[in-house]
């Protein structure tokens, strides 16, 4: 009796361990979690290549994304590590080059309020403007209105919150990606790039731009040891 009842804890206790580890999310801890990845040296590598008196600088940090990431547990779990790696990658060099490495905050040129009007849906703020912020910079009422709906902060009346606050900051950004552009990684880095900014740049309009991704991309996955897969440009 006394060996079937230990036989019993033994059991019990191998179940439990394997529903532990099964339930901590791979991209918060363990081998090969995003966390694991994306180091502080890899993250400060990004900023250090902006000048030193960039608002990015001191605004984006690890911490900030790791935390914003808790909410996003799908992000970076693919069907391979190597997958997983190439998603990270692409991630972070459509962010690197959106933000000139971490420099900006906000679009350089704040006229345009970005508003598309006659959308009852997407109503725009009197005096709010819709520019880009944030590590993909966040643009247009529509935009900001379902990633504060998503996320939990007032898009439509405080736009402004995106560049105050890092963690909302770097959601916004997870938001647009898992959102947009998380169902496409597996066919290509050039599609990426065609979900974020493809109207301006793919088709030959924006080459230069382009290859700044396209570089940065490979770099990364360079970094990770991995391939970086075909379709790189869009």
């Amino acid at each position: 009796m006394a060996l079937l009842n230990l036989r019993n804890h033994v059991v019990t206790f191998l179940l439990l361990a394997i529903f532990l580890v099964l339930a901590v999310p791979r991209n918060v801890e363990g081998q090969n979690s995003v966390a694991d990845i994306v180091t502080p040296e890899f993250f400060n590598g990004i900023k250090n290549q902006a000048p030193a008196n960039c608002a990015g600088k001191s605004f984006y940090t690890r911490d900030a994304f790791l935390n914003a990431l808790n909410s996003y547990p799908e992000f970076g779990r693919a069907d391979s590590t190597d997958n997983s790696k190439r998603e990270i990658a692409a991630f972070f060099a459509n962010i690197a080059h959106e933000t000139t490495n971490f420099c900006y905050v906000e679009e350089i040129k704040k006229s345009d309020p970005y508003c598309t009007p006659n959308l009852p849906q997407y109503p725009c703020a009197a005096g709010k403007f819709y520019y880009g912020r944030g590590p993909i910079q966040l643009t247009g009422n529509g935009n900001y209105i379902d990633a504060g709906k998503a996320i939990g902060f007032d898009g439509l009346n405080s736009p402004e919150t995106v560049a105050k606050d890092p963690v909302i900051s770097f959601k916004t950004a997870l938001w647009y990606w898992m959102t947009y552009v998380h169902s496409v990684v597996n066919q290509g880095f050039g599609a990426t790039i065609q979900k974020i900014n493809g109207p301006a740049e793919c088709k030959g309009k924006e080459p230069a731009q382009v290859e700044s991704r396209v570089r940065s991309y490979t770099n990364f996955c360079s970094k990770f040891g991995v391939a970086p897969g075909p379709n790189l440009s869009c």
